[in-house]
């Protein structure tokens, strides 16, 4: 038997066409594998621009321009310390697209069943069909 998972929509007096127009920038960000390769790696720990090269093994022209798309975008805070700048993702900026897209997955049985977390419930389900 499947288990309804209720998540709330976001709260917002916005139409669908305004919403998506906030979130494109943050999504679009997100859409290139450098950048996203970037803010996953500053999601286990900041890192300096050169650390993030030396990491990623991206040059650090191409770190330095992914990270000014990020800044842009919200979802990198930089900040100077001495002769580097230390870079830190920004949860925040994160956290409403993240809330739209999960609320999307549910809408549907096959978006129920992957975003159920009780493993067993999910296994029940997915033997059951």
């Amino acid at each position: 038997m499947l288990t309804e998972i209720s998540l709330s929509i976001p709260a917002s007096d916005l139409s669908p066409a305004e919403r998506a127009q906030l979130l494109v920038p943050t999504l679009s960000a997100l859409s290139d594998e450098n950048r996203l390769t970037i803010l996953l790696t500053l999601a286990e720990k900041s890192m300096t621009n050169r650390q993030l090269h030396e990491v990623t093994g991206m040059s650090q022209a191409l770190v330095s321009h992914h990270l000014a798309a990020l800044r842009k975008a919200g979802l990198v805070d930089s900040e100077p310390t001495g002769r580097a700048t230390l870079n830190s993702v920004c949860c925040a900026q994160l956290a409403d697209p993240v809330r739209w897209l999960a609320h999307l997955a549910t809408l549907t049985p096959e978006g129920q069943r992957a975003c159920c977390t009780d493993t067993s419930l999910r296994n029940e389900v997915v033997d059951a069909d």
